[in-house]
């Protein structure tokens, strides 16, 4: 996969925002990592294991389809 758009983009600031402004610290206790990978996945710039991935969704008692959404690469550039 080479660089541009990511193909996995998420909704976890929403998410926050619509859990009483929880902190990106917050949110972090909850699923059991850092801040920092909270700030990272939110940005786009790491993509969660699987297991982080629904804990994230758990946190906010929705599904991970909710949370995450992939977009296959574009046919076009094949």
């Amino acid at each position: 996969m080479g660089k541009g758009q990511p193909s996995i983009t998420n909704t976890i600031r929403t998410l926050r925002f619509h859990a009483g402004e929880m902190t990106q610290a917050a949110l972090a206790e909850k699923v059991g990592v850092t801040r920092q990978t909270i700030v990272a996945i939110e940005q786009g710039r790491y993509s969660p294991s699987l297991e982080v991935a629904f804990r994230i969704a758990a946190a906010f008692e929705v599904p991970l389809d909710q949370v995450f959404q992939w977009a296959p690469p574009d046919a076009a550039q094949a």
